[in-house]
């Protein structure tokens, strides 16, 4: 019993920390102390063994660490690397903007050239036609003139040769008379002939001064007409500014994209190590676990493998014991059978023999007694070595049970705030990309309104201008007793 206590012991405090060592115990048997000696051999196996789990753990562990920390190099090197491209697509789109706007000034400049050339080209062709119908007019007068000229000198000679045959008819006048009433017919003629001439020069010069005063009125209605057809072309200022608007646009339209790629990319990422993450600590744990149960089994396997080796060697002594115990009583009940008989007198015999006969019967079933209680226990301590497995098997069944459970948890939990961030991130950038297009499409509106205001401004100042410039000369046309001058009508170029 002793000797099976002391096996019991050692096996089942196998496994505890490697630092401690069985402490000898002097009261132990020499059998018992041939055991401890054979378990004190598989403690320092078992010592070597734990030092390599110890080793293999922390082997894990710094792999895992290991693995922390690349994911997050791998994370940041992502951000930089998105970083630089969202940088290098500003630039880009900065770069676009200074183009275009760019183009817009040389186009406008180009305008501005083009305007200020028309108008010296148109002012300078109205001069030429004011110049060519003024000469068209002179060169009409001239002629008229000429004409007229000519008609007096005709119409006089006539009247004259007419005088002169009156005359010749005249038989009752002097030649004095007739001379006198022909010299005053000529001062008549020549003064009739003069007034005419001076009333039509009158009339043809009041004619030029007012086809000059209508031509410029003229002209001043074609520099008006083209002014405003030269406003009219400024509607590029807005086309140009539309198109800068649609490259803005286009420009949020690309940045949109690219950030809802750049963060579906890193979120990628960020699932993608989570899972390698989560499926390493579920790997290790179930590594653990099977490394648990393994070392479990292990002692379960070895403290097996003892026990009945050490029953049968405790069960054999026992057995001897109890076989010597026999062959003791046996001699002893020889040697005192043999002195009783020798001491009592031979009528006791019969009597002395079956007291001793039921005495050693009574002794032999004590002792098979003591022997079947020792074999029970034996067998109850074995019992209790299956039972204390069974309930270490599981106590860490349901340890490892709770450890995955706690495991799981907290990868849900971790999936979960994950999940949460990015959702939360979504929201941010779709919040972020409505702002900046709301501010965009407000700065277009508030521009293309500025310039419509514009437009419209310099439409009203130029009407106004021109209807003064008008107002003005129409008046000073009055004054100079010209009256309406939109009615006169000028000779075409190809009429020259």
């Amino acid at each position: 019993m002793q000797d099976h206590a002391c096996v019991r012991d050692e096996a089942v405090h196998r496994d505890t920390r490697p630092e401690l060592r069985p402490t000898p115990d002097k009261s132990r048997s020499p059998d018992c102390k041939k055991i401890r000696g054979h378990i004190i051999t598989i403690k320092s196996a078992s010592l070597i063994q734990e030092h390599e789990q110890d080793f293999e753990l922390r082997e894990q562990m710094s792999g895992y660490k290991r693995m922390r920390r690349q994911h997050q190099k791998q994370l940041i090197a992502l951000e930089n690397r998105l970083k630089a491209e969202m940088d290098e697509h500003r630039l880009r789109l900065q770069k676009e903007l200074e183009t275009q706007a760019n183009n817009t000034y040389i186009e406008l400049e180009r305008l501005a050239k083009r305007h200020v050339a028309q108008t010296d080209k148109e002012m300078k062709s109205v001069a030429s036609e004011e110049r060519r119908i003024q000469q068209q007019i002179v060169a009409q007068q001239k002629k008229e003139l000429t004409s007229f000229l000519e008609s007096q000198k005709k119409e006089y000679r006539l009247c004259k040769d007419k005088i002169k045959d009156e005359m010749t008819e005249d038989l009752c006048s002097t030649k004095e008379e007739k001379q006198e009433r022909l010299s005053r017919y000529k001062e008549t003629m020549q003064r009739s002939q003069a007034e005419e001439e001076a009333h039509l020069l009158a009339q043809q010069r009041l004619v030029y001064d007012r086809s000059c005063r209508a031509l410029k009125r003229r002209s001043l209605l074609r520099r008006h007409e083209f002014e405003q057809e030269q406003l009219r072309e400024l509607n590029k200022k807005r086309t140009q500014k539309e198109m800068e608007h649609a490259l803005m646009i286009r420009q949020d339209e690309s940045t949109q994209d690219l950030e809802r790629r750049q963060l579906q990319m890193l979120q990628k990422l960020r699932v993608e190590l989570m899972r390698l993450q989560h499926q390493t600590e579920l790997e290790n744990q179930e590594e653990y676990n099977s490394r648990r149960q393994t070392e479990l089994h292990r002692k379960h396997t070895l403290e097996q493998r003892q026990q009945p080796r050490n029953l049968k060697m405790l069960e054999m002594q026992i057995k001897k014991q109890f076989q010597d115990t026999c062959k003791v009583q046996n001699k002893q009940y020889k040697a005192l059978r043999n002195h009783q008989l020798e001491v009592s007198p031979k009528g006791d015999h019969k009597t002395i023999l079956k007291n001793l006969k039921e005495e050693q019967t009574r002794k032999l079933a004590i002792l098979a007694e003591q022997y079947e209680q020792s074999i029970n226990e034996m067998m109850a301590s074995q019992m209790r070595l299956e039972a204390e497995q069974e309930s270490e098997c599981q106590a860490l069944k349901q340890q490892l049970k709770q450890e995955m459970e706690l495991l799981d948890a907290y990868q849900k939990k971790t999936k979960s705030q994950m999940e949460a961030q990015h959702e939360r991130e979504q929201q941010k950038l779709e919040q972020k990309v409505s702002i900046r297009r709301a501010h965009l499409e407000q700065k277009i509106e508030e521009e293309l309104a500025a310039l419509q205001k514009e437009r419209t401004e310099k439409i009203k100042h130029l009407l106004e201008r021109q209807d003064r410039e008008m107002s003005t000369f129409d008046s000073e046309s009055r004054s100079l007793g010209f009256g309406s001058l939109g009615s006169l009508d000028f000779p075409k170029e190809d009429n020259r």
